[in-house]
This record gives structure tokens, sequence and C-alpha cells, in this order.
């Protein structure tokens, strides 16, 4: 059996299928508003569902809760139920409820804030947020310091999060990737600027809750119920999704629609490339559908 055979085989066998948001499914503009879906993508998810495949819609982005974003996306035209999109406020909660964390420090907005609220995690604001920017009325005994979308990021935050920091926080973030994909190009993210400030001041360590987090694999595949070596993790960008994929030696599917072009994986080596690159997902439909 080839390599290609292997892969195809792979693909046919699929248990489900983790597709991302930005640049694979739908674009929008900077902020996630006027998403559309790419071509196919509508029905790629017809397919799956009438296969009785699950999947996930798993974005990077925090600027919404996941509920919030499912509806946007049925709004747009694509079938995904509530319980079918993942951010990494998704995995934040698993992970912090396994680390018994009960206070947490969030720089960002409903989008981070409502699911750990949802799960009985109390969120304490910067001091700036509470009407108070002095380091010292920063409340004591935070868990963690969480990073999300936040544009409103001040240095009176970054004053409050290093103290929390220094006082025992950890520290995680959203997302690392410096873009996302949006209509008419990348646009920059928050998360990693800002952990960036608050690693540089206080030299401590880092970790993220969301693609390509083998953590955040790992929740993902215990929402769909099947291993990770059993999943076809589908995206746009070469910082997130293939890593990710290898990570859990799941089927690893680029496409072009987004951040990444023809070349964008030549200068890796074979083990960290994408196992199908292709044009979009109207090329993957056409392959689950030929198998």
């Amino acid at each position: 059996m080839t390599a290609e055979d292997d892969v195809l085989r792979r693909l046919r066998d699929a248990r489900g299928f983790i597709f991302d948001m930005d640049g694979t499914l739908a674009l929008g503009d900077r902020v996630n508003h006027g998403l559309a879906p790419l071509p196919s993508a509508v029905e790629m998810l017809r397919w799956a569902r009438g296969r009785n495949l699950p999947y996930l819609v798993f974005t990077n982005g925090t600027n919404r809760a996941p509920a919030h974003f499912a509806r946007v996306l049925r709004d747009a035209g694509l079938d995904v139920p509530d319980e079918r999109m993942m951010t990494p406020a998704s995995s934040a909660v698993v992970m912090f409820t396994r680390r018994g964390y009960q206070r947490v420090m969030v720089l960002g907005g409903d989008g981070l804030t409502g699911p750990l609220r949802e799960a009985g995690i109390e969120v304490v604001p910067p001091a700036e947020a509470a009407g108070d920017t002095r380091p010292s009325a920063e409340p004591a005994g935070v868990d963690a310091v969480f990073v999300g979308w936040f544009r409103e990021f001040t240095m009176s935050h970054l004053e409050a999060d290093c103290h929390a920091v220094w006082n025992g926080a950890a520290l995680y973030s959203a997302s690392q990737t410096p873009f996302f994909a949006a209509a008419g190009g990348r646009a920059l993210g928050t998360s990693r600027a800002i952990s960036a400030m608050i690693r540089s001041v206080t030299g401590c360590r880092l970790t993220v809750t969301g693609k390509p987090s083998p953590d955040a694999l790992r929740t993902a595949a215990a929402r769909l119920g099947t291993p990770a070596r059993d999943l076809v993790v589908v995206g746009d960008d070469p910082l997130l999704e293939v890593p990710m994929a290898h990570r859990g030696r799941a089927l690893a599917v680029a496409v072009q629609t987004g951040l990444a072009g023809p070349d964008a994986y030549d200068h890796l080596p074979a083990a960290r490339r994408p196992h199908l690159h292709l044009r979009g997902i109207d090329d993957l439909l056409s392959l689950c559908e030929g198998l």
C-alpha cells in the first residue's frame, strides 16, 4: 500500500471531523462579522451529518461564546448546533476544572467569561475593569490569568496581570498564532501580543488552551467520543491545525482558502506536513464522496 493509499484509507475510515472556522468553512471581517460560507462548506457538513459522522467546528476566536458562534454560523447557512461548536474557552474549562482552579483573572469578554462562569469558576476582572487601577487592590488567591480577544488592553491591565502572576497565578493563552484569516487578508489577534508582554515582565511559563494544544485536541476528541487518531483535522493555518493533528496522530488536512498558500508547507520536513493539502473544502468533499 502506498502512502497515498493509506491516507485515503484513513479518510474513508474516519470516525469524525474537526473543522477550523475562519479560512476553512467561512470568512468574515476582522471581528468575525459578515461571515460567509466558503465553497462547499455547507455541503461538507451535510455530507458528514448524512453519514452519522460527528464533527466539531473549532475556532481559536474568543470574542464570542461557543453557542453565539454556532448561531452566527447557522445564520450564514452552516448547520452547526450549539454542541458542535468549540473555542479555547471550552478546553480551558476542562483544564481549569481538572487543575482545581476556582478563581481566574480573565482578559476578554463574554466569549471567555461566560463558559467559565457556567462551569462554576469565579471570574476576576483586572483591577481597571473593577474601577480601581491600584495593583494593591488586586484580589488575592487568583489561580490563573487567562488571555483572549481583548483589544481594550491597557498598561493598567498589564500591571494587574503581572502582580497576579507574581502572586502565584499561572498564565494561560487562548491562542498563540499572530494572525487569523479574514476577508481581505490577515487580521491581528490579541492573545499572543498580550501574553508576550506578561511573560517578558514576569518570566513565567505559558499554557495554551486552544489549537494546537494537545489538551484542546483531547477535549475535542472526548466530545466526539472517538480517539484522536481516528479523527480528521481540517484547517488553513500552518501553525495550528496540522501540528495539532500530528500531535494526536490524527489525519491532517490543510486547505488554501485562508492563511496557507500552495507552498506554505514546502520548507517543513515530511513528518510535519499535512497528509492532504487541498485547495479547499470543495476538494475534500469531492474526495469523501468518491470514497
